[in-house]
């Protein structure tokens, strides 16, 4: 058996430190404006981040490593998104309205649920359209299925279809040549298993045959992604790492992950951190910067399990 050499916790908590120092420093740009409520497609693509944020501060706060000055930027933050960016859930409950059969508002709603905040007008709105064939028959890629049955169980509801079947459906229920793993393939492949482990908390959501198979080739592809110097993917797939029953990645990645770290904390999508209007550049550099965070938790909470020094 390879013997994995793991990453100091000391480097992996930093990392995590200075994203969310990052995020908090920059939340104001996580705001909808008027012209987002006004357009569906625009409001949609402007929540996405706002869930992202939801679901990784409450993976920080589930590892339980953050000291106190990082839980309490969390809590700010979770607070400062169900309040102000989602008026206490009223914008989700206003899109569902508009959109009735769409999954967003549930996929979104699910994370804040799991951290008690309620938003009875919205659940009972989703309640209809989940009763449908036509929920059941919307047509979307295999792992956005995933997500979707995802949701639903993070909030207690029934099933709206076969989990198994969905699974076996995604890229990686097929367990094809590895070598045809391109940009999308590779994403598709990370959320099937955020959404097969609700982001780490189950491991053993995880198929045993896909686990190994991650096993198997995860070290290849990360390195290939260092190699092209994609961040944030490469800090999706140590999240896939830390989901693993057993690790896989050695801890070079993370120092070359760690270095690439800009001194202000966010993490660049790719290359060099990009420069000019700030509003532009948080659009590129805030998933990288969340998907940062949330590696980082998951990696130190897993190092000290192991009893890493």
């Amino acid at each position: 058996m390879t013997t994995i050499a793991p990453a100091p916790p000391a480097l992996l908590h930093t990392v995590g430190d200075r994203a969310l120092s990052w995020l908090d420093a920059h939340r104001d740009y996580f705001r909808l404006t008027e012209a987002d409520r006004a357009r569906g497609d625009a409001l949609v693509e402007r929540l996405k981040p706002i869930g992202e944020l939801a679901i990784n501060m409450r993976m920080l706060f589930r590892e339980g490593v953050a000291g106190s000055r990082q839980r309490t930027r969390a809590g700010a933050l979770l607070d400062f998104a169900w309040r102000e960016l989602l008026d206490g859930g009223n914008v989700l409950a206003a899109h569902q309205h508009n959109e009735p059969f769409s999954p967003v508002s549930l996929e979104i709603y699910a994370a804040f649920h799991e951290l008690d905040h309620r938003h009875p007008g919205l659940e009972a709105a989703l309640e209809l359209p989940r009763r449908s064939t036509t929920w059941q028959a919307l047509e979307m890629p295999p792992c956005r299925r995933l997500g979707v049955l995802n949701a639903e169980r993070r909030m207690g509801l029934t099933p709206s279809g076969d989990l198994a079947r969905a699974t076996a459906a995604t890229w990686l229920g097929h367990r094809p040549e590895p070598w045809t793993v391109h940009l999308h393939t590779a994403y598709d492949i990370t959320h099937t298993v955020f959404h097969l482990t609700n982001w780490g908390e189950d491991p053993g959501g995880l198929p045993e045959p896909l686990a190994d198979y991650l096993r198997l080739y995860l070290p290849a592809w990360a390195t290939d992604w260092a190699e092209l110097e994609h961040w944030d993917l490469l800090g999706e797939l140590l999240i896939v790492d830390a989901c693993l029953p057993r690790p896989a990645l050695d801890g070079e990645l993370w120092e070359r992950y760690a270095a690439a770290q800009s001194p202000t904390g966010a993490m660049p999508t790719w290359g060099q951190m990009p420069q000019g209007d700030p509003s532009d550049v948080f659009d590129t550099v805030h998933h990288p910067t969340l998907v940062a965070a949330s590696a980082s938790a998951m990696a130190t909470s897993r190092s000290l399990s192991a009893g890493g020094t």
